[in-house]
């Protein structure tokens, strides 16, 4: 039996109360609140490159020594970031970690965008609708679906990618700063359980590793891809080229990087002008409602999602889209371990969103609202009448840009201290959309929506202690970020071009969160690693306005306070297998968004947003049992459970009959993910993964349509089931082919789970989609890669229809 200090043994019972009362606290409904600050994702990362796949974590290294060879290796299941990359400071926690490296993404997945990346990890899912998407790509985990997107954490080089200022799928991470093809790798840490990370890592923290040379070296990718689409027997195909440019090296202490891009897109269409068959109107005398109509053909006729039938009268939020992007890194060491960087980020995107109508007279001209020259236009379908609007058609023109700044300066471990400065300003330079609405008299009339303005701010400050000759390693530091909401609606003359006429409304808002954290990972024993964390926050929102035509709302200043402990063990219990037990919790603070971005009703009460808002707040726990095998032969299995009060979801307000975002009082989270890879035959590798989920809504004081309607009801958008596999065959030395399966189960997209047919518009399906990919080295400098994604040609849909079967090829060119 081993002898514990006093001293360790009373610090590890004062955590062990600090976790107990704070979980207590949740249980009992406390209003204790915390913000969230996500400081540089050096924890559960690693930039070395190494490894060989899918299931392959960031390599545990000593913080004295660096692991040269490709197998993964595992150290009583302590994650440690590569020594190689003064970057990163080290981190090491117990729990559930996936990574990919940039040499397998490049053999294994048809990645036209960074988010590609995560698509044969465990239970994750991006709800990517088409390539290039830039306002919908929404991450989903295993307590967390595609509407949650405030629920996870994204870094590029521990730059945050996560757009914090709203949560929803139009708050996406800015995926488009980082391109494919400059990946090193990138590594997923599952839960809240590292305190370097606010309670937005809930769900999972992603950490991409971009390249930075060693040498000089330089990059060029073309790529094509083609997608024949029959959705509602509308025959057309959508294509997208993609170019893109590096080049890099490195002088002595210097170091550089310049990358540049282009993506030129035309995604399916994604919305449907609609009507319940039922709600047709009387014809009489070729009129409906007194207006003279247009008898017409072509509508389709389907069920909706609740399995009621309607008609599909065309569609709409086809977008032709072009999107640039260059990214400059600069670096300098100025001793050994002790580097400096920069690093400048530009994004833009010029989007065009139409429109067409399925709609044809007797003479086959199309039929739209503007037929009979005004704004409607009545319509005869089956003898019913129906009266076309311009809601019925949308259309758009976006452009955006932004642009992102990070400075760091970064002390790799040395005699026992590291540390790290860093800062990031993420900036919403131009980001105007302009919308078709006319009025009569108007009939180019519209809007436009421009958030100049907008973005975020991080800084942040670290450090590592760590002897030798010490079993303990602790991570300390302090952290700042503050999102600012600026938000102008202008009337148009002309939606297209024209100036910007009146203010309609408008919504500002800022947040900010302050927070501190520690963490010691403390070697108490042979074969025992225990991991004690906690995070202080400090959340405050202000300056919130609020106003829609002649009403006007200023909100109140808000500020809480909120403590997270954070506990983790493992234990080796031989060389080949580790267990480990996690549990943390999260505080998710509401967005600026959430808090302050509305309107108002008729009766001059604000709707749609909700200022009192408190914390969602989570627990979640997992315990895990792993195998590490010969070469990259390896098998995980873990049980998971997640309780999260005050759960932040869009349900009815009574008071002003509208969908507001309100705290759903209990959902309970429970399941088991298995992950896997075997080496089949010396040449063929299988890595799969299956998940069980069980999220159910428990509590709600709150409700869709009437009282206790959602009590029980699974949580939207989280399927019980989830599974993909992945062979991988390197037929020669030169030719790899890959064969690839995912699988999702039922799900629903309401919180009273009213909408049992997911296979409709503004349905969420099951699907069973099956991807290859081969790559050809044809020499040292040349590779040529083809695929096809949705290979079987499924139809599936999250509320937006997927891409049918899609070809693509590139070329790739290395020096």
């Amino acid at each position: 039996m081993h002898s514990f200090p006093r001293a360790r043994l009373s610090a590890l019972t004062v955590m062990a109360s600090l976790v107990a009362a704070a979980h207590a606290a949740d249980k009992a409904g406390t209003t204790d609140t915390a913000g969230s600050t996500s400081t540089p994702a050096s924890t559960a990362s690693s930039s070395s490159g190494t490894g060989t796949g899918i299931n392959t974590p960031p390599e545990p290294l000593s913080t004295a020594t660096q692991t040269t060879s490709s197998t993964p290796a595992r150290t009583l299941g302590i994650v440690r970031v590569d020594g190689t990359s003064p970057t990163s400071l080290p981190s090491r926690i117990p729990t559930t970690m996936e990574g990919l490296t940039g040499d397998a993404i490049a053999r294994d997945i048809n990645a036209t965008d960074a988010e590609d990346a995560l698509k044969y990890l465990p239970s994750l899912l991006v709800r990517k609708r088409y390539i290039g998407d830039y306002n919908h790509a929404v991450l989903s985990t295993r307590a967390s679906g595609t509407g949650n997107s405030a629920r996870s954490l994204v870094y590029a080089d521990g730059i945050l990618l996560s757009n914090l200022l709203g949560n929803g799928a139009t708050f996406a991470p800015r995926w488009g700063l980082v391109s494919p093809e400059e990946i090193s790798r990138v590594d997923v840490m599952y839960g809240p359980f590292s305190a370097a990370y606010s309670g937005n890592a809930v769900g999972a923290v992603v950490d991409y590793q971009t390249r930075m040379p060693t040498r000089f070296e330089a990059h060029a990718r073309v790529g094509f891809s083609h997608q024949p689409n029959a959705l509602y027997g509308r025959d057309r195909s959508h294509d997208a080229t993609q170019a893109s440019a590096s080049v890099g090296s490195a002088d002595g202490a210097f170091s550089w990087w310049l990358h540049a891009g282009r993506t030129d897109s035309e995604g399916q269409p994604q919305t449907f002008a609609t009507r319940l068959l039922g709600a047709g109107m009387p014809v009489v005398g070729g009129t409906v409602g007194g207006v003279p109509a247009i008898p017409v053909t072509g509508a389709v006729q389907a069920l909706n999602r609740a399995n009621q039938d309607w008609l599909i009268l065309g569609s709409g939020t086809q977008y032709d889209t072009v999107q640039d992007q260059a990214k400059v890194k600069l670096a300098y060491d100025f001793d050994p371990g002790l580097r400096a960087m920069y690093v400048f980020g530009l994004w833009s995107n010029r989007s065009d969103g139409r429109s067409q109508s399925f709609l044809t007279d007797a003479g086959g001209a199309s039929v739209d609202h503007r037929s009979g020259g005004g704004v409607s236009q009545p319509v005869i379908i089956g003898g019913k009448g129906y009266t076309l609007a311009a809601a019925d058609f949308p259309q758009t023109r976006d452009e955006l840009e932004h642009r992102m700044h990070a400075v760091s300066l970064k002390q790799r471990l040395r005699d026992g201290l590291g540390w790290e400065l860093s800062g990031s300003v993420y900036d919403y330079v131009a980001d105007r959309s302009r919308a078709y609405a006319p009025t009569t008299g108007r009939t180019q009339a519209g809007r436009l929506t421009d958030q100049g303005g907008t973005g975020w701010t991080t800084v942040a400050a670290k450090a590592t202690w760590a002897p030798a000759d010490s079993t303990h390693a602790v991570d300390a530091g302090v952290s700042q970020e503050r999102y600012q909401l600026r938000t102008r609606v202008y009337g148009l003359d002309d939606w297209r071009g024209g100036a910007a006429g009146m203010q309609t409304s408008r919504f500002d808002g800022d947040t900010r969160i302050q927070a501190l954290f520690a963490q010691d990972a403390w070697a108490f024993a042979p074969d025992w690693t225990a991991v004690l964390g906690l995070r202080g926050e400090r959340w405050s929102a202000f300056d919130g306005l609020t106003q829609s035509g002649a009403n006007t709302l200023s909100h109140p200043r808000r500020a809480e306070t909120a403590w997270s402990p954070k506990a983790a063990l493992s234990y080796g219990l031989s060389d080949h297998w580790v267990l480990k037990a996690s549990t943390g919790r999260a505080v998710r603070f509401p967005t600026v968004s959430e808090l302050f971005q509305g309107g108002f009703n008729a009766a001059g009460q604000a709707i749609n947003n909700n200022p009192d808002l408190k914390a969602e707040r989570s627990w979640t726990s997992e315990l895990s049992a792993e195998w590490t095998g010969a070469g990259r032969d390896s098998l995980r299995v873990t049980v998971f459970h997640e309780d999260s009060r005050d759960a932040l979801y869009s349900q009815l307000n009574v008071a002003t009959n509208a969908n507001t975002v309100q705290n759903i009082d209990h959902i309970r989270t429970r399941g088991i993910e298995l992950s896997g890879t075997a080496t089949v035959r010396p040449r063929l590798t299988l890595t799969g993964s299956v998940t069980f989920a069980d999220s159910v809504i428990l509590a709600n004081t709150g409700y869709a349509t009437v009282p206790g309607d959602t009590l029980g009801k699974w949580q939207p958008r989280v399927p019980r089931w989830r599974a993909s596999l992945l062979a991988q065959w390197q037929a020669t030395e030169d030719v790899s082919l890959t064969l690839g399966a995912r699988y999702s189960g039922r799900q629903y997209s309401t919180l009273d789970n009213s909408d049992p047919n997911g296979f409709a518009y503004m349905g969420a399906s099951k699907y069973f989609t099956v991807d290859a990919r081969a790559q050809w080295k044809i020499d040292r400098r040349w590779t040529l890669a083809a695929g096809i994604d949705n290979l079987n040609n499924y139809q599936y849909w999250n509320f937006h229809p997927y891409p049918q079967r899609t070809f693509h090829a590139e070329l790739r060119w290395d020096y």
